[in-house]
């Protein structure tokens, strides 16, 4: 199918962020981009996700304010069936590309026409499927049958949220086991205080290694933030290249997530973690060292080079700016991990594109301000400019201090970069707010609903092996909005609330 929508052709590449970021592009702008992407803040696309709404108010998708990307798409940018029928019925008369302007002025048109037909041939129109909540793509996902079966050959209450298997789906996924006959037995004879025991069995199940021990559940989270790579690997194992240790990133990541703690100290938290077993059970504890005492005590490989006060996170672990940013002066990739690591947004499938005037400005001579590379890059540029004064593995010249803070850093690449690399600001913005520096990057970041939808897709996903679905969007939305309300950034406390959710304790 030709492309839909008017959307710059990317060139051959000259930044960083490589030819997979091109690659993926290219097979963006022949596909539906933008019909029903769900990051609303991705400005530089047609408001599909909005138009879409409008028409179905009260379809469950909408339920957040913008549909998921899994209504129209398989894996972004691949279309799944119901998105190819939309496509096809979208002004079919009319040249492609379309404009921005045709494009939202024929979506609602397209959606009306395809509203009949059963894209999953599963017996279901696809308007029936919208507006009960179900996918019109998926066959396996169909509308409750109001004539449910009560229950299974389980047991399972197959017409709703069902205490017993919520039960036992909380011991399999906190604690790694099954209950026992008789922690069944015990749970079923508390009657109404069934709801009162299952939380208690939570909070005993997120102790449990199963749950936060070393290579835990939640240890491995954090394994497509970190990127390990044991060939470079610092401490106990060790690489052959020992560069940096990131069991220092694993186990700050587990302490921010657990007991309680402010999730968004893992943007903007200025110390460290480590986990120790003591009889069997582990342990995180929060450590400080300036960077001069770590280094005697840990050694050149392994010591945090970054100063206290320009401390933000995961952001300046040693491990993440070695990996990342490297020998470059504009690390773009450093951004865009960071973006996609912990705001949810994936600049090489165009998401969460906000756009600034005059960018980019094309410090370093990479050509990105040319036409086939400027519509990421306005957007890319300025989130990066924050983390230009954080040294890589030892660009910044003979008497760089690797993986510190140098607020002279770009100086060093004149040489290879040209002179105005050196004119590349400190200031950058986010999410189309003004920031300083790196530190008032990580607070908009944590602050932010990418922030809070972000982490919370990150446990849905991980207790119930899926994205959210059309009609658990209520529930989800509720659980990003409580998550920075009455939970506090508490991941514990938002997991005791995911926990009773009918996603995840009905059959």
């Amino acid at each position: 199918m030709p492309p839909l929508v008017q959307l710059q052709p990317l060139g051959e590449p000259r930044s960083r962020l490589g030819a997979a970021l091109v690659e993926a592009v290219l097979i963006v702008v022949i596909g539906l981009l933008g019909v029903l992407l769900g990051a609303p803040a991705a400005h530089a696309q047609p408001p599909g996700p909005e138009t879409f709404c409008g028409v179905y108010p009260d379809a469950p998708a909408c339920a957040g304010g913008a549909p998921p990307c899994e209504t129209c798409h398989e894996t972004p940018p691949a279309l799944n069936r119901y998105g190819e029928q939309v496509g096809e019925a979208l002004l079919p008369g009319m040249a492609r590309p379309l404009s921005a302007a045709d494009f939202t002025t024929g979506l609602p048109l397209a959606l009306a026409a395809v509203e009949g037909l059963d894209a999953d041939d599963d017996g279901w129109a696809n308007l029936e499927e919208l507006l009960a909540g179900s996918s019109p793509a998926d066959a396996g996902d169909q509308p409750a049958d109001e004539a449910c079966v009560d229950e299974d050959e389980d047991g399972w209450d197959l017409c709703g949220y069902d205490l017993d298997y919520a039960y036992k789906k909380v011991m399999l996924d906190f604690c790694g086991r099954s209950p026992s006959w008789v922690e069944r037995a015990e749970f079923n004879l508390r009657g109404g205080a069934r709801p009162a025991a299952l939380h208690r069995a939570l909070d005993a199940c997120l102790d449990s290694e199963h749950w936060l021990g070393i290579e835990g559940r939640v240890w491995n989270l954090a394994n497509s933030k970190i990127g390990p790579q044991l060939a470079v690997k610092s401490g106990n194992p060790v690489g052959p290249i020992p560069l940096a240790d990131y069991d220092d990133d694993y186990a700050y990541f587990v302490w921010t997530q657990t007991d309680g703690r402010d999730a968004r100290l893992v943007l903007t938290g200025q110390t460290f973690a480590r986990a120790r077993v003591v009889d069997g059970h582990t342990v995180y504890e929060e450590w400080d060292r300036a960077p001069r005492e770590d280094l005697e005590l840990r050694g050149g490989d392994r010591y945090q080079a970054v100063e206290k006060e320009r401390r933000a996170g995961l952001l300046t672990h040693r491990w993440f700016i070695m990996s990342n940013t490297m020998f470059t002066s504009i690390p773009r990739t450093t951004a865009a991990q960071a973006y996609r690591a912990f705001l949810g947004y994936d600049i090489a499938k165009l998401e969460g594109l906000w756009p600034v005037a005059g960018e980019p400005a094309d410090f370093d001579s990479k050509g990105v301000a040319a036409e086939a590379c400027a519509g990421c890059h306005a957007t890319l540029d300025p989130l990066t400019y924050p983390f230009t004064r954080y040294e890589g593995i030892g660009g910044g010249g003979a008497f760089s201090t690797p993986y510190s803070y140098a607020p002279n850093r770009l100086n060093a690449f004149a040489d290879e970069d040209g002179e105005r690399v050196k004119e590349a600001p400190e200031a950058g913005v986010l999410f189309g707010q003004p920031v300083a520096d790196l530190l008032e990057w990580a607070q908009v970041a944590a602050n932010s609903e990418a922030f809070r939808r972000a982490t919370v897709r990150d446990y849905w996903r991980l207790l119930l092996g899926e994205a959210p679905r059309p009609s658990e969007e209520a529930e989800f939305s509720a659980l990003v909005n409580d998550f920075g309300g009455v939970h506090g950034y508490s991941v514990e406390r938002m997991l005791h609330d995911l926990i009773d959710t009918e996603a995840y304790g009905a059959p």
